[in-house]
């Protein structure tokens, strides 16, 4: 299962979340409550580092169009976040009402209606993706190399 303990976690995996599953999960919360933009939902794009090998030095690897937005709850004032990738408008709104609702008293009921189905969702499909994978490795190994 995926770790949601912390704030940058939570945000990783709402970032990563499918929309229609993410969207799905917040109209089940009922009404949302009423905030203003601090940043209404703007697309953009962002250049996309790499390292080769993973520790190599760094080199730009193209860019990336995403979604940012930044939005107040009007009741607690309490700031919730958002950057997805792509040009998804109600996406990053969801993902940013999320964000501000874990910052309020509603954090656990929000964590169990929201963040834990994302991340069962998110293991599944990491899973499903795994085996499929898996299915066409080709192990090469040599039974004789017929230097002897």
């Amino acid at each position: 299962m995926i770790k949601i303990d912390t704030r940058q976690e939570w945000m990783s995996l709402l970032a990563k979340s499918p929309k229609g599953v993410l969207s799905t999960l917040v109209d089940a919360l009922g009404a949302a409550p009423s905030f203003s933009w601090l940043r209404a939902p703007e697309i953009g794009g962002v250049m996309v580092r790499g390292r080769a090998g993973g520790t190599g030095a760094a080199f730009n690897m193209g860019e990336m169009t995403i979604t940012r937005c930044t939005l107040k709850l009007e009741e607690s004032g309490v700031v919730g976040h958002a950057y997805v990738q792509g040009r998804d408008k109600d996406h990053a709104r969801n993902v940013a009402l999320v964000d501000a609702l874990l910052q309020t008293e509603r954090a656990a009921d929000i964590r169990a209606s929201v963040l834990t189905p994302l991340a069962a969702d998110m293991t599944t499909r990491r899973n499903t993706r795994a085996a499929k994978a898996a299915a066409t490795k080709v192990d090469f190994f040599t039974l004789a190399r017929g230097e002897d």
